[in-house]
């Protein structure tokens, strides 16, 4: 038992003729009780807590939490029976390695005392850890950091996922909701082949179980994705995905791994060792496998985007096989007009050396003379002259024509071959030319489509067709 002694700057020794004792004026004399001031008493207390209770481990509930802007951390500690307020110095809150909220099952090291100004008892802390769950983040903590320091969750080390995967793995419940929502996001998107590998989610055996099933789809030929992942729930049921041998299982693992633990605000080890994260197992379903429809989309955007780039490349060498046909015809036509000038001009010469033009141009310069003659001699000597002129006539064309046999002989065989030249020669033959509406020579039945009207140049006259067919080929 406590004895408990209140010493005060006015206290002296008990006695006989002392101020506390018998007679003495604290004394309240027989009968009367000892009056004590409020801050007598609460200082008294105070001195009695500390001595008693001077380290003490105290473990309940965290509520009323608040931080005030000294740093201070102020709360209090429950359980099913009382209230404890607690105070933490801003130099013990800053050696917390987590971070207090409300909710959390906190063991609380420190000093009970009395704080005078508000008489208020509480528990001034000075270390604190989790506890029961608390105590298990804390561990999860420091397992999180001790492999992110081995570099199991590098983004270096993650792998990109198939494009386009023939056979997906999938490590949860066969019971759960998460393969169901898995398959039905699979099946809409792109339907392929899905492999369950079944394993227990939740529990101690469920991360003996889940690297088991894990193992037994890397080992199962094709698999080109895993899903790796369980319904949501609270955090101790999603535990058994914390287990480090599980995370150094998923990070080993040859093949790409989806993680998919929970609801989006779930974070578990094994999220940060996978390759990809996914917030839901709907959501991992979308990630394993492309949406075919929009590769179908995208598909058909290509294809029209290719027919009109062939029809305006079409369009662009029917413009330039255009433009070389009508070069083609120009020069054709300046070839064929030179051509035609130099046979006007053999032509021209050649009649001007027939015989008969020779002979006309005699008769002009004779008509001249006798014109001059008649105008200088009387008419005897005119009539003379004209028989003259008449013997002279007649010997110059009896001798012309001796003169110019070889020549006439010259020019019909000239004039024969001209004549074989000629396009009218040809046309005489029964041939006709045949052009179209601007002029040009048809040569090939390719030249001309079904319901094109030509101009057909006969021997005599021109007719005016239209194609109502056609055989291609060449010409016998």
């Amino acid at each position: 038992m406590t004895r408990y002694t209140l010493l005060t700057g006015r206290n002296r020794p008990n006695g006989p003729g002392g101020p506390n004792g018998p007679g003495g004026p604290e004394d309240g004399g027989p009968g009367r009780p000892r009056v004590f001031s409020v801050g007598e008493l609460v200082n008294g207390a105070n001195r009695l807590l500390e001595s008693t209770f001077a380290q003490v481990w105290v473990e309940g509930e965290v509520s009323n939490l608040r931080i005030v802007s000294s740093g201070h951390a102020y709360f209090t500690l429950k359980d099913n029976q009382a209230l404890l307020p607690v105070a933490m110095w801003r130099s013990a809150l800053a050696r917390l390695r987590f971070r207090l909220a409300d909710g959390q099952s906190l063991r609380v090291l420190g000093r009970l005392g009395i704080y005078p100004q508000q008489g208020k008892f509480q528990l001034y802390a000075e270390r604190a850890e989790p506890a029961g769950l608390g105590a298990m983040m804390l561990q999860l903590q420091q397992l999180q950091a001790k492999l992110k320091a081995e570099g199991l969750f590098d983004r270096e080390r993650k792998r990109e996922l198939p494009r386009w995967p023939r056979v997906i793995g999938v490590v949860t419940s066969p019971t759960g909701a998460a393969i169901h929502d898995i398959l039905k996001v699979i099946r809409r998107r792109c339907p392929s082949h899905v492999v369950l590998s079944p394993a227990v989610v939740q529990g101690d055996d469920a991360p003996a179980s889940l690297r088991r099933a894990l193992l037994r789809l890397q080992a199962w030929p094709g698999v080109d994705v895993i899903i790796l992942g369980r319904g949501g729930g609270a955090s101790e049921d999603l535990w058994a995905f914390n287990d480090e041998a599980l995370v150094r299982a998923v990070a080993a693992c040859p093949v790409p791994v989806i993680s998919a633990v929970g609801h989006e605000v779930d974070v578990t080890l094994c999220d940060h060792a996978a390759d990809v994260r996914a917030a839901t197992p709907s959501h991992a379903g979308e990630l394993a496998v492309p949406d075919a429809q929009v590769y179908r989309q995208r598909v058909d955007e290509r294809a029209r985007r290719l027919r009109l780039a062939f029809h305006r490349r079409l369009l662009d060498e029917r413009s330039r096989l255009d433009l070389a046909t009508h070069r083609l015809q120009a020069h054709g036509h300046r070839l064929s007009s030179g051509t035609r000038r130099r046979l006007d001009a053999l032509i021209r010469r050649l009649s001007a050396q027939h015989p008969r033009e020779r002979l006309a141009r005699d008769r002009r310069r004779l008509a001249g003379l006798e014109q001059r003659l008649l105008a200088r001699h009387p008419r005897a000597a005119t009539t003379a002259a004209r028989r003259r002129l008449d013997h002279l006539a007649a010997e110059l064309e009896r001798l012309g024509g001796a003169l110019t046999q070889d020549a006439r002989l010259r020019l019909a065989r000239a004039a024969g071959a001209l004549d074989a030249l000629s396009p009218l020669r040809v046309l005489e033959r029964g041939y006709a030319v045949a052009t179209d509406a601007r002029g040009a020579v048809i040569t090939g039945a390719d030249q001309a489509a079904i319901g094109d009207r030509l101009d057909l140049r006969l021997r005599r006259g021109r007719l005016k067709v239209e194609v109502r067919g056609r055989e291609d080929g060449e010409g016998e």
